[in-house]
């Protein structure tokens, strides 16, 4: 019992939480977790729209693999993270045009990946806290350049996003028609690939590449459960993810806790509550109103 109240008593040490607030890293760790929060918010309605979330595992997996192998290297994790990530996404892309042959694709990728990761964690047997948050994050190793980096990945990934909105979201939602209308999506596709792959990559540093679906899926899937529009099902999923990031490395602060544990709560309970507003929203629509 003591053990329990004590841990208790550091999820509500808000003091400590107010002054950590004021280190420069956790300030870092903020500004990289927005970006990322923007990033996988709107590309979140299309990684579900386009039946993509078990890919963005797959793409986690190499994200962690390219990581572990910077780490190995001495390299930048971010860095690492990213090669791994677009290399996924490549391989994705292309090995994956066909839907009936995609699960087994990811399937492959996501276990070469993972087992490669874990052949060089065990290569590398001395960094067990950076090992550690390769896993479930870590934002005491966020530093300036990492802001840098993660912010100029999100202004060229959003830039690509926007150039090529249109015509991606024509073929998600309706692929036969698109093609038959000239959408290339033999193009979009390992583009689109590689966009998610770069925002999985941003996001090991702060949530890990276990629980990075917690941004790239979980505020997409919530959004479109309470509108159908696919401008507000942007917006939502954006201010879910920034509120599950944000919110989670604030509650993680006074515990010390990994903050993947927190942005997964968060992410889920609002998951939940869209779920609930949406049932709620379709039967008032689908009432038929009663005869006098």
């Amino acid at each position: 019992m003591n053990a329990i109240s004590e841990a208790l008593g550091k999820f509500t040490d808000f003091s400590t939480m107010v002054d950590l607030l004021g280190y420069p890293f956790v300030q870092q760790a903020l500004l990289a977790a927005a970006a990322l929060g923007l990033v996988s918010g709107c590309l979140a309605p299309l990684v579900v729209a386009r039946k993509m979330s078990f890919a963005v595992h797959g793409t986690a997996e190499l994200a962690f693999t390219g990581a572990a192998a910077a780490l190995l290297i001495g390299a930048s994790v971010g860095v690492g993270a990213l090669a791994g990530a677009v290399v996924a996404a490549l391989l994705l892309g292309l090995l994956g045009q066909r839907g009936t042959e995609r699960d087994s694709v990811i399937g492959a990728i996501l276990s070469f990946g993972l087992g490669v990761g874990v052949l060089l964690l065990w290569l590398n047997p001395e960094r067990t806290a950076n090992k550690f948050s390769l896993l479930v994050g870590q934002i005491v190793g966020v530093d300036s350049a990492d802001v840098l980096l993660l912010t100029g990945c999100a202004v060229v990934v959003l830039l690509v996003f926007a150039c090529v909105y249109r015509p991606l979201l024509f073929a998600s939602v309706d692929p036969d028609v698109a093609a038959a209308r000239g959408v290339p999506a033999r193009v979009l596709t390992p583009l689109f690939a590689v966009l998610v792959g770069v925002a999985t990559a941003l996001g090991v540093h702060t949530v890990g590449a276990l629980l990075v679906l917690a941004l790239m899926v979980t505020p997409g899937a919530a959004a479109a459960r309470v509108t159908a529009s696919p401008l507000g099902a942007t917006v939502l999923a954006v201010v879910f993810a920034e509120v599950a990031v944000l919110g989670g490395i604030v509650l993680s602060l006074a515990p010390g806790a990994p903050v993947s544990a927190f942005v997964t709560i968060i992410s889920f309970v609002i998951y939940l509550a869209c779920r609930v507003i949406g049932k709620h929203r379709l039967t008032r629509m689908t009432r038929t109103p009663a005869t006098p």
